[in-house]
């Protein structure tokens, strides 16, 4: 006799106290039928201040069909933290992980599931549209995707999502990885497996609005790229050895002229805009070499990932900590 597999759908949650249960009831509508595999629900609760944990530790009691596993943060420590905790704390033989908001439709878990029988090691979704998103937000977010590629050995979708459903080895080479500064989706990517991609429709929010701003996602960007390339860094290097090639053919220029016509070098305002020039260009690239010092800090002070506070998971630690 076949032994039970079992699913783990991890989905990160901030600030959703109104669209848990309807989370919870799509979930179980759809894997209802799914007799060969027991499944549970983590939610990792990441520092929410509007009683989502309490509205997650109500669907704990219910004893139905579906585990209800939860983790809570003791502030906001940011998507990426969670899903690692997410993943790190499960134990399934195949892992989902989705968002709360119900973005990312449950009605794609069977496709998903059959893909994973038929031999691949992860499932992901990627959507074609951006439905109810500005257009500077969308312009944006394929212009990210566009300069990500270029300049990295990595490669992501456009339209990636963090929806996907992955098989134990590929979710323990994820997690495997142990730096800070994480960005998911090229970790995804990077640890390599055989991925069959799906269309994801795009669904508006039923309830509630994004937590994400446009400072947050430029700044997620960053530290993809950042993460991802060493380009910005060798740019640098051109870059200086390109002003400094300029100045000295500048230099030479001017010499003649002075030798040879009698003509005086620039005057005041050529001094102060090459001043502005240079000083401008030397204070990006300061800024270019120190996001990437700013990441070597992070990673060397090897503080954890996340603060637990809260959690059934073991229900003899009352706080534990994630790296």
């Amino acid at each position: 006799m076949k032994s039970q597999k079992s699913i783990d759908i991890v989905t990160p949650c901030y600030n959703e106290k109104d669209c848990i249960s309807l989370f919870y009831e799509e979930v179980s509508c759809v894997v209802s039928p799914f007799d060969n595999y027991s499944i549970t629900i983590i939610f990792v609760d990441d520092g929410s201040k509007d009683g989502t944990l309490n509205e997650i530790k109500k669907l704990v009691s219910l004893n139905e069909q579906i585990k209800v596993k939860y983790i809570s943060f003791s502030r906001n420590f940011g998507k990426e933290a969670a899903i690692y905790a997410g993943l790190k704390a499960s134990a399934g033989d195949l892992v989902v992980l989705m968002d709360s908001d119900l973005q990312h439709p449950p009605a794609m878990l069977p496709e998903m599931i059959e893909a994973v029988e038929e031999g691949y090691d992860s499932c992901a979704a990627y959507r074609k549209e951006r439905i109810g998103e500005s257009i500077l937000r969308t312009l944006f977010s394929k212009s990210f995707y566009k300069l990500f590629n270029l300049i990295s050995n990595t490669k992501i979708d456009e339209g990636a999502t963090d929806y996907r459903l992955m098989t134990r080895k590929m979710v323990d080479a994820v997690i495997s990885l142990s730096e800070t500064e994480r960005f998911t989706k090229g970790l995804f990517q990077w640890v390599g497996f055989k991925t069959k991609v799906m269309v994801c429709e795009s669904v508006p929010r039923t309830v509630g609005k994004s937590k994400f701003n446009f400072v947050s996602l430029f700044k997620y960007a960053i530290n993809g790229i950042v993460a991802f390339s060493t380009v910005p860094l060798r740019l640098a290097s051109f870059i200086g050895f390109l002003v400094l090639t300029s100045g000295f053919i500048y230099m030479i220029v001017m010499l003649f002229r002075a030798v040879f016509s009698g003509i005086a070098g620039g005057g005041f305002v050529t001094i102060v805009t090459l001043i502005l020039f240079l000083g401008g260009i030397i204070i990006m690239l300061l800024g270019v070499i120190g996001e990437y010092i700013a990441r070597i800090y992070m990673e060397i002070k090897k503080r954890p990932l996340y603060v637990v506070s809260d959690s059934n998971l073991n229900e003899n630690d009352e706080c534990e900590t994630g790296s």
